[in-house]
Protein backbone atom coordinates (compact mmCIF):
# COMPACT_ATOMS: atom_id res chain seq x y z
CA UNK A 1 0.00 0.00 0.00
CA UNK A 2 1.46 3.60 -1.20
CA UNK A 3 0.51 6.82 0.76
CA UNK A 4 0.94 10.20 -0.50
CA UNK A 5 2.94 12.79 0.98
CA UNK A 6 4.02 16.37 -0.40
CA UNK A 7 3.78 14.85 -3.96
CA UNK A 8 5.77 12.27 -2.83
CA UNK A 9 4.75 8.20 -2.31
CA UNK A 10 5.78 6.80 0.58
CA UNK A 11 5.38 2.75 1.50
CA UNK A 12 3.34 2.02 4.25
CA UNK A 13 5.63 -0.13 7.24
CA UNK A 14 3.71 -3.31 8.23
CA UNK A 15 4.24 -6.08 11.10
CA UNK A 16 6.18 -9.04 10.19
CA UNK A 17 3.01 -11.09 10.07
CA UNK A 18 2.31 -8.50 7.10
CA UNK A 19 -0.38 -6.65 8.99
CA UNK A 20 -0.53 -3.51 10.19
CA UNK A 21 -0.24 -2.45 14.23
CA UNK A 22 -3.13 -2.58 15.80
CA UNK A 23 -3.97 0.55 17.25
CA UNK A 24 -5.26 0.86 20.98
CA UNK A 25 -5.56 2.90 24.20
CA UNK A 26 -3.06 1.80 27.04
CA UNK A 27 -4.51 0.15 29.75
CA UNK A 28 -3.96 2.41 32.90
CA UNK A 29 -6.10 1.07 35.25
CA UNK A 30 -3.36 -0.85 37.38
CA UNK A 31 -1.31 2.32 37.46
CA UNK A 32 -1.53 4.66 40.65
CA UNK A 33 -2.66 7.86 41.24
CA UNK A 34 0.42 10.12 40.98
CA UNK A 35 0.84 14.24 41.07
CA UNK A 36 1.07 15.01 37.37
CA UNK A 37 2.77 18.14 35.88
CA UNK A 38 3.30 19.18 32.36
CA UNK A 39 4.07 22.95 30.91
CA UNK A 40 4.69 23.17 27.33
CA UNK A 41 5.53 26.56 25.67
CA UNK A 42 5.26 27.96 22.12
CA UNK A 43 5.79 30.78 19.92
CA UNK A 44 4.19 32.94 17.01
CA UNK A 45 5.62 35.30 15.09
CA UNK A 46 3.32 38.12 13.86
CA UNK A 47 4.21 41.46 12.52
CA UNK A 48 5.73 44.54 14.64
CA UNK A 49 2.21 46.23 13.32
CA UNK A 50 0.65 43.85 14.69
CA UNK A 51 2.18 43.54 18.11
CA UNK A 52 1.35 47.19 18.60
CA UNK A 53 -2.42 46.51 18.11
CA UNK A 54 -2.36 44.27 20.46
CA UNK A 55 -0.46 46.11 22.98
CA UNK A 56 -3.00 49.37 22.08
CA UNK A 57 -6.06 47.21 22.76
CA UNK A 58 -7.05 48.36 18.73
CA UNK A 59 -7.42 44.39 17.68
CA UNK A 60 -10.78 44.47 15.86
CA UNK A 61 -11.69 40.48 17.06
CA UNK A 62 -11.10 41.65 20.93
CA UNK A 63 -8.17 40.82 22.56
CA UNK A 64 -6.43 37.53 21.02
CA UNK A 65 -4.62 37.00 24.90
CA UNK A 66 -7.80 36.52 26.32
CA UNK A 67 -9.00 34.37 23.60
CA UNK A 68 -5.81 32.70 24.07
CA UNK A 69 -6.32 32.18 27.49
CA UNK A 70 -10.10 30.77 27.38
CA UNK A 71 -9.42 28.32 24.43
CA UNK A 72 -6.07 27.01 25.65
CA UNK A 73 -8.29 26.33 29.12
CA UNK A 74 -11.10 24.99 26.94
CA UNK A 75 -8.60 22.59 24.82
CA UNK A 76 -7.01 20.73 27.81
CA UNK A 77 -10.52 19.42 28.07
CA UNK A 78 -11.12 18.22 24.50
CA UNK A 79 -7.76 16.82 24.39
CA UNK A 80 -9.16 13.31 24.36
CA UNK A 81 -11.53 14.18 21.96
CA UNK A 82 -8.84 15.37 19.95
CA UNK A 83 -6.33 12.67 20.16
CA UNK A 84 -8.53 9.36 20.33
CA UNK A 85 -5.47 7.45 22.01
CA UNK A 86 -5.19 9.99 25.22
CA UNK A 87 -7.18 9.45 28.32
CA UNK A 88 -10.00 11.09 29.55
CA UNK A 89 -8.40 13.10 32.55
CA UNK A 90 -10.08 14.53 36.12
CA UNK A 91 -8.01 17.87 35.06
CA UNK A 92 -7.35 19.99 38.59
CA UNK A 93 -5.36 23.16 37.26
CA UNK A 94 -4.50 24.98 34.16
CA UNK A 95 -2.60 28.11 34.40
CA UNK A 96 -2.36 29.84 31.11
CA UNK A 97 0.78 32.73 30.52
CA UNK A 98 1.58 34.59 27.47
CA UNK A 99 4.30 37.56 27.32
CA UNK A 100 4.64 39.73 24.09
CA UNK A 101 8.19 39.72 22.82
CA UNK A 102 10.38 41.14 20.16
CA UNK A 103 8.51 39.55 16.98
CA UNK A 104 5.63 37.43 18.33
CA UNK A 105 4.31 35.97 21.62
CA UNK A 106 5.31 33.00 23.50
CA UNK A 107 2.85 31.29 25.33
CA UNK A 108 3.40 28.88 27.73
CA UNK A 109 0.50 26.27 29.82
CA UNK A 110 0.87 24.06 32.73
CA UNK A 111 -1.75 21.55 33.57
CA UNK A 112 -1.71 19.75 36.70
CA UNK A 113 -3.89 16.72 37.58
CA UNK A 114 -3.69 13.90 40.26
CA UNK A 115 -3.98 10.87 37.69
CA UNK A 116 -2.52 7.54 36.16
CA UNK A 117 -1.03 8.88 33.44
CA UNK A 118 0.72 11.82 32.36
CA UNK A 119 -0.93 15.40 31.44
CA UNK A 120 1.72 16.52 27.77
CA UNK A 121 -0.71 15.86 25.58
CA UNK A 122 -3.03 18.48 27.30
CA UNK A 123 -0.64 20.73 27.77
CA UNK A 124 0.60 20.48 24.25
CA UNK A 125 -2.81 20.56 22.70
CA UNK A 126 -3.49 23.59 25.21
CA UNK A 127 -0.76 25.38 23.87
CA UNK A 128 -0.67 25.02 20.13
CA UNK A 129 -4.83 25.77 20.09
CA UNK A 130 -3.51 28.77 21.80
CA UNK A 131 -1.30 30.54 18.96
CA UNK A 132 -3.70 28.88 16.55
CA UNK A 133 -6.47 31.71 18.53
CA UNK A 134 -4.14 34.22 18.61
CA UNK A 135 -3.46 33.71 14.81
CA UNK A 136 -7.05 33.82 14.27
CA UNK A 137 -7.66 37.04 16.02
CA UNK A 138 -4.77 38.60 14.30
CA UNK A 139 -4.67 37.43 10.80
CA UNK A 140 -6.30 40.58 9.09
CA UNK A 141 -3.29 42.27 10.38
CA UNK A 142 -1.00 39.56 9.27
CA UNK A 143 -1.81 38.78 5.52
CA UNK A 144 0.09 40.74 2.78
CA UNK A 145 -1.60 42.43 -0.12
CA UNK A 146 -1.85 38.87 -2.06
CA UNK A 147 -3.74 37.38 1.03
CA UNK A 148 -0.76 35.36 2.08
CA UNK A 149 1.14 35.25 5.77
CA UNK A 150 4.51 35.85 4.38
CA UNK A 151 5.85 36.44 8.37
CA UNK A 152 2.99 34.41 10.46
CA UNK A 153 4.56 30.82 11.84
CA UNK A 154 3.76 29.22 14.73
CA UNK A 155 6.84 27.25 16.42
CA UNK A 156 9.26 25.80 18.94
CA UNK A 157 6.21 23.98 20.89
CA UNK A 158 7.47 21.80 23.29
CA UNK A 159 7.14 20.27 26.50
CA UNK A 160 9.53 22.50 28.74
CA UNK A 161 8.53 20.44 32.32
CA UNK A 162 7.12 17.23 32.96
CA UNK A 163 6.58 16.25 37.10
CA UNK A 164 5.75 12.94 38.22
CA UNK A 165 5.00 12.86 41.97
CA UNK A 166 5.55 9.55 42.78
CA UNK A 167 3.94 9.43 47.12
CA UNK A 168 2.58 12.79 46.54
CA UNK A 169 -0.77 12.11 45.35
Amino acid sequence: MLLWWRGKSLKVLKMPNGMMSEIKQVDVSSKPLVKRVAVARGFIKLRRETLEKIKKGEVEKGDPLQVARLSAINAVKFTPLLLPLCHPLRIDHVEVKHRLLDGGIEIEVKVEAVERTGVEMEALTATCIALLNIWDVVKMYEKDSEGQYPETEIIGVKVVRKVKEIGEA
